[in-house]
């Protein structure tokens, strides 16, 4: 726990660019609603509202005046959420400020979540977007105040956040934002993820094009590119991240069934493994699907805490009513179920057709569907 004591600047464990800060009970609900959508966050709040999980979800919590805090913050954070009132955030970080070149973006988020507001650098830190962004997480209104018109374009350092996509690497954001701004040819190639991205009421820039695959988007020879897609790309296709940010959707699900005290060293190596021949990136995982028999299984539940993943278990007649390809009478003695891995995906996902029915590893088995495109 941080402890603010006047003088003194707190250490703070940043892990992303953006920082959501909570003072209240209403605003501490808000700040882990939002946290859990906008991924590139970290959270803090104070600690009278402790619910227990913080540490697991890292996040973090203070004690004293949140005044105290934000010089540490300003510091370090490309774009700061304050859950306080706009009145009170402009008397905290007027003897802060130094240039808009320098400051963070900052956006404030009125206690009910019905307003988000550009405070601070909106055009050069980014903060009109990020109101943008975080609006539509929370279905409020964006309050933008600058005079001069805001472009109208997309946010490399930002898209998708709201849908929780992740970058690849943050290694070509900056040169790739640049084109996105200057106006240059830019490619997008969607595989796979929330297709419903350009949220704006303005027609996408003319310098912004769609391609139906990578080697179309090569051909074109874009200045840079926005791909989306959970397959890990071959050694031809990573031409295009030259100058181009990967992103990877939430869309990949996994169904597993296990022996009771298997490990998470041997749980966690058989999803890396079978994701690798897969050719799927572990960072477009979205849950973990089993049997009600295994909510409390020690391997399983270290995994999905250790990548945030949603864990997901079913009762044997749900997992019954499935159609699947492999049932195992050997697995019905024991469970109740004809199976695990494979009901589980199928529920989850209503797919038809799997990465993978079914691969017994070890003491597991394990099955891979994809979520369908919305």
């Amino acid at each position: 726990m941080i402890e603010l004591q006047e003088g003194i600047i707190p250490e703070i464990e940043q892990q992303n660019p953006y920082a959501i800060v909570a003072i209240t009970k209403h605003g501490v609900q808000l700040a882990r609603k939002l946290n859990s959508s906008f991924i590139h966050s970290d959270v803090y709040y104070m600690s009278k509202f402790e619910q227990g999980d913080e540490e697991a979800k890292h996040i973090q919590l203070f004690s004293g005046s949140v005044r105290m805090l934000l010089p540490s913050l300003f510091k370090q954070y490309k774009g700061i959420i304050l859950i306080i009132s706009l009145g009170a955030v402009v008397r905290m970080i007027a003897p802060i400020l130094k240039d808009k070149k320098t400051d963070p973006a900052v956006v404030v988020i009125d206690d009910r979540g019905e307003n988000v507001i550009s405070v601070l650098s909106g055009h050069l830190g980014g903060a009109n977007q990020l109101t943008h962004e975080v609006a539509h997480v929370l279905d409020a209104r964006a309050i933008i105040t600058t005079a001069s018109d805001v472009q109208k374009t997309i946010p490399v350092d930002l898209f998708g956040s709201r849908f929780g996509w992740e970058w690849d690497s943050d290694e070509k954001l900056t040169p790739v934002s640049a084109s996105v701004v200057n106006e240059e040819p830019v490619a997008i190639v969607q595989e796979s993820g929330e297709t419903n991205w350009w949220h704006l009421d303005s027609s996408m820039p003319e310098n912004l094009k769609t391609y139906a695959s990578i080697q179309e988007a090569l051909n074109a020879k874009p200045n840079a590119a926005l791909v989306i897609t959970h397959r890990i790309l071959s050694k031809e296709e990573e031409q295009i991240l030259k100058n181009g940010v990967l992103y990877r959707p939430k869309n990949v699900v996994i169904g597993m069934g296990c022996n009771r005290g298997t490990s998470a060293e041997e749980i966690e190596q058989v999803i890396q493994n079978t994701l690798n021949e897969l050719q799927i990136s572990m960072k477009s995982v979205k849950a973990l699907c089993t049997i009600e028999l295994k909510k409390d299984e020690v391997g399983l539940l270290e995994v999905v805490s250790k990548y945030g993943w949603e864990f997901v278990y079913y009762k044997p007649e749900e997992l019954n009513a499935q159609n699947i390809e492999a049932p195992s009478d050997t697995v019905f003695k024991y469970t109740g179920a004809y199976g695990v891995s494979e009901p589980a995906v199928r529920i989850y996902t209503g797919a038809e057709n799997l990465e993978l029915v079914k691969k017994k590893s070890g003491n597991t088995t394990i099955s891979v569907a994809l979520m369908k495109r919305v």
